[in-house]
């Protein structure tokens, strides 16, 4: 679902500046969680993918290594939570969510029956709908519908799943179909999270502070589920 952009290069490039300056191992990580959960953090996006690999990152440490040690105590200290989507033992990708935003998103009757035309069980909580997920990234192909999870807006994540007879607009951080303007507006917001999450960092802030939720930010759209369109899926 999600396309190749610069977001992932402006990355590398502030964390190749801002992490050679964290003293400590501990506050390496959660610099590297907080700057790939802002938007979570800011209550904005419901969860984020974060990738490790297991060599020493332009940091000079082993960040795959280091969520072994720290992770479990630093989504402890606020309202980060993390679940292991793959793990080759070389390479792990890690949903970083906020519990409160996904159990609401994945309660929503129009997600919940997109799920199950996906081939999801009926909807019993959080924890078995990313088990599913799992379980489908294990399988070979991504799963597309994880656009959902990510709190991609839901007409976008059924355009590109070729559900829904809506015309592809533009590519952004992900493909956007139907009229492009909420959904751009969406990932100028998220942009913006992020771009204050490493301004914090690049400051001094304490990484393990910025790890700590923020008030959401005013001038972004709400959830994604007003969309108004169909997918061949009634709500309930």
């Amino acid at each position: 679902m999600q396309t190749k952009s610069n977001r992932g290069k402006a990355r590398e490039v502030f964390w190749k500046k801002v992490g050679g300056k964290i003293e400590d191992d501990r506050s390496c990580l959660a610099a590297f969680m907080a700057l790939h959960s802002a938007e979570v953090l800011e209550r904005v996006k419901p969860a984020n993918l974060m990738t490790m690999h297991d060599r020493v990152h332009i940091c000079g440490r082993n960040l795959y290594r280091l969520w072994e040690e720290f992770a479990d105590e630093l989504l402890g200290a606020g309202g980060l939570r993390a679940h292991v989507l793959h793990d080759c033992g070389r390479r792990r990708l890690v949903l970083l969510y906020s519990p409160i935003l996904l159990e609401g998103l994945l309660a929503e009757p129009k997600v919940q029956n997109f799920l199950r035309k996906a081939g999801y069980s009926a909807y019993r909580g959080r924890q078995q709908a990313l088990d599913e997920l799992t379980l489908r990234a294990a399988q070979g192909d991504f799963p597309h519908e994880i656009g959902l999870f990510l709190g991609y807006p839901l007409k976008d994540v059924a355009g590109f799943m070729g559900w829904a007879a809506i015309p592809f607009s533009c590519n952004g951080p992900w493909r956007v179909y139907g009229d492009p303007a909420r959904s751009l507006r969406l990932a100028k917001c998220h942009k913006a999270c992020r771009a204050r999450m490493a301004e914090r960092l690049d400051a001094g802030c304490d990484p393990t502070l910025c790890l700590c939720p923020m008030r959401r930010a005013a001038a972004c759209p709400t959830t994604a589920m007003e969309d108004d369109f169909s997918t061949g899926v009634q709500a309930a």
